[in-house]
C-alpha cells in the first residue's frame, strides 16, 4: 500500500483516471493529490463513509476531484 500522498491518490482512482494522472508531470499529480486530501478532510459526508469503508471514501473523494475538471 502506498504511503505517499500521490501514491495513495493514484491507488484510490479508477484504472482509467489512474493511467491519465500517472502520465501527468509530478507537480500536477501533487496538486491533484492535495485537492484529494482536502476533499477527504473537509467533506462531512465523506467522514461518515470513511467510518464504514475508508477505501470507499478515498475512491469517492478521488472521483469528485477528477469530476471537478481539475484532472
Amino acid at each position: 500500500m502506498p504511503t505517499d500522498t500521490v501514491g495513495r491518490f493514484l491507488a484510490a482512482l479508477d484504472p482509467d483516471h489512474r493511467d491519465s494522472v500517472g502520465a501527468k508531470p509530478r507537480q500536477e499529480q501533487e496538486q491533484l493529490a492535495a485537492a484529494w486530501e482536502r476533499e477527504l478532510e473537509f467533506d462531512d459526508e465523506l467522514d461518515t463513509l470513511d467510518e464504514l469503508s475508508p477505501p470507499a471514501a478515498e475512491a469517492e473523494a478521488a472521483r469528485r476531484v477528477m469530476n471537478r475538471g481539475t484532472g
